[in-house]
């Protein structure tokens, strides 16, 4: 189905044809496209069809220098380029060398190669070609269409060979990609990608002094992928804390590291030097960040930060001062672990498996509630700077930790405190516990646990139902923080090693509710 086709229309007049594959993007889904190319007599024109969008229209005068440049001759014919499925839109510089290859093809420059084969990449003047975004989940959507090779830049090679069972072939520029196809100088296969092992070694909890209770509130969220949020004044340390969760979070799994680097692929995030995302992303936008840039939006729907934090964690600091509306959006990501981004042209849906860490100064001044009486805000004010974040959000939260300013004698101490190794040993067996739990189900850790697995792995005995009863009327609770507090207990009693959840697992996750401002 690649061969060439010569159709005569007339006695005098020939036309040809050339067909060749694609790929697009949806979202981070990669689907192949059917590049045809129409050759005929008439006034000379050169038209692209099948829901092209400015970028690719554009294509039609960077293929034409590209050809000229590099020495071969661009036809003065009609040209017709249709990108099939016509009803889908395409979008990006991509297509640049299929265009030009579906007409050197069409002219009888080149042929297609016999085995199946997808073509990708954006042409610069003189011929060159310049990397693209979304070469991994096109790769991985060539492979399942049964195509056998693919022809990319040269700096996205090195990605493209994450999708194993592809050959990779790394174009420079035209007049190589024309020897090989000619058989005159061929193009060696990109060698698959392997880690040296050389990664930037983390911050460290050993470098923070006190704050015991913080850092165990941040080991259980690492253990049980909880959502967090820290309240203390200026300077107590919450984004210290914070900044060093990565150093004792458990490391990503090959498939969720493939899934995470597809998502920072169609960003454009990924380096030739470093092609796969291979530690949780840590994402801390600033509060001024709008509602498209936090969910994700565009006139070609783009990933936003809460996209970007799939499988790590996305930090808010200074919670209270983002936009109300930008918090809201989300809620329903946070419980469906997906974005859905609806325009009048398609609707795309991101994954969005984050863990919310969140930090927030308990009043406008900061000080509110300090031993020093260094405050100066009202209890209305206070009352208003906490109404910023509603109910429904903070119901979404899992533990709730204060972290009051460190004493002088903290400060001076030269004990050294517990490092990240240490914590993240405990984290580890944690979360083995948990992986031998969920095995047979579509669970990865206690934070995702539905009600069946509540039912079955979180069974309160009668001490711990009579103690979750006085909590639940106390701090009045609902339903979704009832479910909370136990999906915590699970990850406390996993920690301590215990089959099953005693009062003292319970009585710890409860006090992570018991902030007074937070109902």
């Amino acid at each position: 189905m690649y061969d060439i086709y010569d159709i005569f229309a007339g006695k005098d007049v020939a036309a040809m044809i050339s067909r060749l594959d694609s790929l697009g993007l949806n979202g981070i889904n990669g689907y192949t496209v059917c590049v045809e190319c129409y050759i005929s007599n008439g006034l000379p024109a050169f038209d692209i069809v099948g829901l092209p969008d400015a970028a690719v229209k554009e294509a039609r005068e960077r293929v034409r220098a590209s050809i000229k440049n590099s020495g071969f001759k661009f036809p003065v014919s009609r040209i017709t380029l249709n990108l099939a499925p016509a009803n889908t839109k395409k979008s990006g510089t991509l297509y640049d060398l299929p265009i030009l290859l579906g007409i050197l093809a069409a002219t009888n420059v080149c042929k297609i190669p016999s085995e199946p084969s997808a073509f990708l990449g954006e042409l610069s003047l003189e011929g060159k070609l310049r990397p693209v975004n979304g070469v991994l989940p096109m790769t991985i959507a060539a492979k399942k269409a049964g195509l056998t090779s693919i022809y990319v830049p040269a700096e996205n090679a090195k990605e493209a060979t994450l999708a194993d069972g592809v050959t990779v072939y790394p174009v420079t520029d035209v007049r190589q990609l024309i020897a090989h196809l000619k058989g005159e100088k061929e193009i060696p296969p990109e060698q698959p990608w392997i880690p040296d092992g050389d990664i930037q070694e983390l911050l460290d909890f050993s470098d923070v002094k006190g704050q015991e209770n913080a850092k165990r509130a941040l080991e259980i969220a690492a253990a049980g992928s909880h959502n967090v949020l820290m309240i203390g004044p200026p300077g107590s340390g919450k984004s210290m804390l914070s900044k060093r969760l990565p150093s004792i979070m458990p490391d990503l799994t090959k498939e969720e590291a493939l899934e995470v680097t597809q998502i920072h692929s169609v960003v454009g995030l990924l380096t030739p030097e470093s092609p796969m995302v291979s530690r949780r992303p840590f994402r801390a936008p600033h509060h001024t960040i709008s509602t498209a840039g936090l969910a994700g939006g565009g006139t070609n729907p783009r990933p936003g930060e809460i996209s970007l934090a799939h499988k790590g964690i996305l930090f808010l600091d200074e919670l209270p001062e983002f936009k109300k509306e930008t918090l809201e959006i989300m809620r329903q990501p946070l419980e469906d672990g997906v974005v859905t981004i609806s325009r009048a042209n398609g609707t795309i849906s991101y994954p969005s498996k984050f863990q919310l860490i969140c930090a927030m100064n308990p009043c406008k001044c900061g000080w509110y509630g300090d031993p020093s009486g260094r405050c100066t805000c009202t209890q209305t004010s206070v009352n208003q700077y906490h109404s910023r974040i509603s109910g429904p959000l903070l119901d979404r939260i899992d533990i709730i930790v204060e972290v009051p300013a460190l004493n002088f004698e903290e400060l001076r101490s030269h004990a050294i405190p517990e490092s990240s190794a240490q914590i993240k040993r405990r984290v580890e067996a944690a979360r083995l516990l948990q992986r031998e739990r969920f095995a047979k189900s579509q669970c990865h850790c206690n934070a995702e646990m539905q009600a069946a697995e509540l039912r079955k792995y979180c069974e309160l005995d009668s001490d711990c139902t009579d103690l979750m009863k006085q909590a639940f009327d106390a701090l009045g609770m609902t339903a979704r923080s009832y479910d909370r507090i136990k999906r915590v207990a699970r990850t406390i009693a996993d920690l301590d090693g215990s089959e099953s959840i005693r009062p003292q697992h319970l009585a710890e996750a409860i006090q992570y509710r018991t902030y007074q401002f937070i109902k």
